[in-house]
């Protein structure tokens, strides 16, 4: 009578870019290697090993870490990517805000599954004001927001304090505290945003 044994089997890809990987998406999320071992199950020992290259994990400790990261083990690997460019076409943009309310805005990244950074162009009516209907919510802990501005006048109020900016200003701060811009001219005006989850320090 013959025995069928089974064997851990190993990512097979290029161990050293699976652990800069690995470390980049825990710094970003502001996790040490002790976080993340209590959020995967996995060792803090084997997750450093993994990060320096120094061995592979297997398929299981992989989707361990994955979802220690809020990722799929696809997500993690690359492996939905493609050839790793995508290209937002002017068409394909997606759009949000309320004119009516003053607000418009279009992302400019695309939507992939697990990316912690995101492009919007917004347009903002004399009056106007973000934080409306139709906008997205106030941003998840950590985030960090910096917008420039392309056309007319803006007024950036973060946690109760104004800040004026005219074109070609910009201002970077923390997107989870309170806040909202407004239009305070009698202009048009026009801003690029770019919002990173969970890269602020403690």
């Amino acid at each position: 009578m013959s025995v069928i044994t089974y064997t851990p089997v190993a990512v097979s890809t290029n161990v050293a870019p699976v652990g800069r990987r690995i470390k980049l998406l825990r710094e970003g999320m502001n996790l040490s290697l002790r976080d993340l071992a209590e959020r995967s199950g996995v060792s803090a020992q084997m997750l450093s090993q993994v990060e320096r290259g120094e061995t592979s994990p297997t398929i299981a400790v992989a989707e361990r870490i994955a979802a220690g990261l809020e990722l799929t083990l696809s997500q993690l690997l690359r492996l939905d990517e493609g050839d790793g460019v995508n290209v937002v076409r002017s068409h394909e943009r997606r759009d949000g805000g309320v004119a009516a309310y003053g607000h418009r805005f279009e992302v400019l990244t695309p939507a992939l599954p697990g990316q912690r950074l995101e492009l919007s162009e917004h347009f903002l009516a004399p009056g106007g004001a973000t934080g409306q209907r139709g906008d997205p919510p106030i941003h998840e802990a950590g985030s960090r927001e910096t917008a420039v501005v392309t056309e007319g006048k803006l007024r950036l109020i973060c946690d109760g304090a104004p800040y004026d900016l005219s074109e070609g200003d910009c201002v970077t701060f923390d997107a989870d505290l309170p806040h909202h811009f407004e239009n305070p001219g009698d202009s048009d005006a026009r801003f690029y945003a770019v919002v990173s989850a969970g890269l602020r320090r403690s």
